[in-house]
């Protein structure tokens, strides 16, 4: 009798291991699925950006400067290779877009052009698109952390190598607050 009952225990620990190990992979899978999803709006965002540029340069020549720094920005953040790598330089790419976007408000002209602001648009829905995708892969990466933190599922993970896994931030100065004045 005594026997059953180890072989039960056993039986049973293995199938809550398969369970917890299954879950562990499932969440990964979305993880990894939800950064390629990142992935996708930021490739959108940065072949965006240089129709951007060409418009606001016929409006704004001399400002080369800003210009060069937005496409520069793109570069980079186009060839960071890992997840943590792609936020940070698209953290800084965000900070140059801003400057861009200041700067077509010193051109009245800019700001009423259709192509400009159909650009503008796009961006806009992009931007949404990525927030929502963000959000997402912390939520994944919120329950994949806390299955592997929390015992009695941190045994199995551990056994199976699960690491905790970052999330990814905003820019430091989107975190500052916001001043309005009337």
């Amino acid at each position: 009798m005594a026997i059953y009952i180890i072989i039960a225990i056993v039986v049973l620990l293995a199938l809550y291991g398969i369970g917890v190990y299954n879950k562990l992979v499932r969440l990964r899978n979305q993880s990894e699925e939800s950064a390629a999803a990142i992935d996708a709006h930021l490739k959108q965002r940065y072949d965006l950006i240089p129709n951007l540029v060409e418009t606001i340069k016929g409006y704004a020549s001399h400002e080369k400067e800003t210009l060069t720094a937005v496409i520069e920005a793109r570069n980079k953040a186009m060839s960071a290779t890992t997840l943590t790598e792609k936020n940070d330089a698209n953290n800084a790419f965000s900070s140059t877009l801003k400057t861009l976007f200041a700067l077509s408000e010193s051109y009245p002209e800019l700001k009423a052009n259709q192509g400009f602001l159909d650009l503008q648009a796009q961006l806009q829905k992009i931007e949404e698109s990525l927030l929502s995708a963000r959000k997402y892969y912390n939520a994944v990466i919120n329950d994949i952390n806390t299955m592997i933190q929390t015992f009695p599922s941190s045994v199995v993970a551990s056994i199976f190598s699960f690491k905790k896994l970052p999330y990814l931030s905003i820019e430091e100065e989107a975190k500052a607050q916001v001043k309005v004045k009337f």
